[in-house]
């Protein structure tokens, strides 16, 4: 397949609490140009925090942090970072805030824009989540890759939301497609989404011990062709 390689991983670090040398290792192993992190820094000193986890993936903050609710878009050297926002989701009332990043990118030959999001574990408030954040997906003009965790599977009416019109990078190569938990995956919470105008050349649930270690979600990587 013809185009712009771009490789991209979608990651939920749990909070970074698990095995950090296990986590930077893996990614470093894996070099991914675009990294889609669930359960990023968001409070406390965050800026730092993010600066410092790039840095240890030898990569740079492009968007997101607290004002995404703890999604965080990184970058290789490869990418320029063109324009990014972030969005926040409704609070409900004893819930968890959570929102979206975005990041308008290019790389030599090829122009993307990336979103990350975790939606709600609560059945009763993903719904409208997932509808506020198709909604902004959208509203993106040209090839658009869309990752994140949406703690329920391809039945649910939010994964269904979110996946419509986009392609499901999973589908391409009929691989493991199990996330959570990492230690014995008996879900697929974590996915991929990537425009039509984008070609799928490979997909992967990462799954090795290093993974096992490193969180307890396993990564979604997928190698694609930007026309």
């Amino acid at each position: 397949m013809s185009g712009v390689r771009l490789r991209v991983l979608s990651y939920n670090v749990h909070g970074l609490r698990d095995d950090r040398s296990a986590l930077i290792g893996l990614v470093r192993e894996l070099a991914p140009d675009v990294l889609i992190v669930q359960e990023a820094p968001r409070r406390f000193r965050w800026r730092q925090k993010c600066a410092s986890l790039a840095d240890d993936f030898g990569m740079v903050v492009a968007a997101g942090g607290m004002p995404s609710l703890g999604n965080l878009l990184l970058v290789s050297l490869r990418v320029r970072v063109h324009e990014t926002w972030c969005l926040r989701y409704p609070l409900t009332p004893g819930r968890h805030l959570r929102g979206a990043a975005f990041a308008r990118c290019s790389v030599p030959g090829g122009e993307v824009t990336v979103s990350g999001s975790h939606l709600a574990t609560d059945p009763a408030e993903r719904p409208d989540q997932a509808a506020l954040w198709k909604e902004a997906l959208s509203s993106v003009e040209g090839p658009l890759v869309a990752g994140g965790d949406l703690n329920e599977g391809p039945g649910g009416g939010a994964w269904r939301t979110v996946a419509d019109g986009l392609i499901d990078t999973a589908s391409h190569g009929g691989g493991a497609t199990l996330t959570y938990p990492a230690t014995l995956p008996r879900q697929r919470l974590d996915a991929l989404f990537v425009s039509p105008d984008i070609g799928i050349e490979r997909y992967e649930v990462v799954d090795n011990e290093a993974a096992r270690r490193a969180s307890d979600h396993l990564p979604v990587l997928a190698e694609l062709a930007l026309s």
